[in-house]
């Protein structure tokens, strides 16, 4: 479980490696050609010097180390600055920003068995060092992988589309935001054991594969072709029913059923066709 340390500032430490270093030089310097001892004195002050410096920690900011002594985890450190830590710890560098992944595009099938391509973009960053760092070997690595994982788990739990699932609640092209929602959910599940917090996940691509893309385009427009037709029909025959309710109500003219079923075929005939009919003028009369 990760644990935070607050180590000592490195200023006075600093200062101090500053001084041991201009002491061994100057002893150095007149232990050559007074005294042996200083020399002695100058290499012990060098190496003070050396073991002192090693504690010396720089940590920018959004970013962290991971301690460790002789394989035991000490804990991690995340304040910004220059620090003194044991100089036998060994640490790791661990960034705590924002990452974006742009999945590569996966050719999967939905759940109806369609071949669809799909590809996601992700915003990650790392929120427990102590998983990123001891629990998964390579805690980007590992993103990537059940990134992928997730993404054709996802594709195979939803049709693409409701045009063989009619009564699919949620599908990849219209369900939006619970689709990312739940994209986020399952990342959020997979990537915990690696300490990864999932700050955003969207589907950047979606389309049907290559090899049956024409096909569905074509099912598309047929669908939306007999949508169009069916509203028009609604519309045509609600038409025809006012106009001659108007005529028998207003008196018109009196219209027997042969006559009212001209009336009907012609006026569904203007009112569905794609063009515009063409009016023929009747100089005689209907039976004649």
């Amino acid at each position: 479980m990760e644990k935070i340390l607050k180590p000592m500032s490195g200023y006075i430490t600093l200062v101090i490696c500053l001084g041991l270093f201009i002491a061994s030089i100057y002893l150095f310097a007149i232990g050559i050609d007074e005294n042996i001892t200083f020399v002695v004195l100058s290499i012990v002050a060098f190496i003070v010097f050396c073991f002192f410096l090693k504690g010396l920690m720089i940590i920018q900011p959004n970013h962290s180390r991971v301690l460790n002594f002789f394989g035991k985890y000490v804990g991690t450190v995340k304040d910004n600055g220059l620090f003194f830590i044991n100089p036998l710890y060994s640490s790791q560098r661990i960034s705590l920003r924002s990452e974006n992944l742009q999945g590569q595009t996966l050719k999967v099938n939905d759940k109806m068995g369609n071949p669809i391509e799909i590809a996601v973009v992700i915003v990650w960053k790392v929120g427990d060092t102590y998983k990123a760092a001891f629990d998964v070997e390579r805690y980007s690595d590992f993103v990537k992988m059940q990134s992928e994982a997730a993404v054709r788990h996802l594709a195979m739990s939803f049709p693409y589309d409701n045009l063989e699932d009619d009564h699919a609640p949620i599908t990849l092209r219209e369900g939006g935001e619970k689709i990312n929602a739940i994209l986020e959910q399952e990342l959020t599940e997979r990537l915990s054991k690696a300490g990864i917090i999932i700050q955003e996940a969207r589907i950047s691509h979606l389309a049907y594969a290559s090899e049956i893309a024409g096909a569905m385009l074509q099912r598309q427009q047929a669908t939306a072709i007999v949508a169009a037709r069916t509203k028009i029909v609604e519309g045509a025959v609600g038409m025809v029913d006012l106009a001659l309710k108007k005529l028998s109500e207003e008196n018109i003219v009196e219209l027997d059923d042969e006559r009212k079923a001209a009336m009907v075929s012609n006026l569904m005939v203007v009112l569905c066709g794609e063009k515009a009919a063409t009016p023929i003028l009747n100089a005689g009369t209907l039976y004649n």
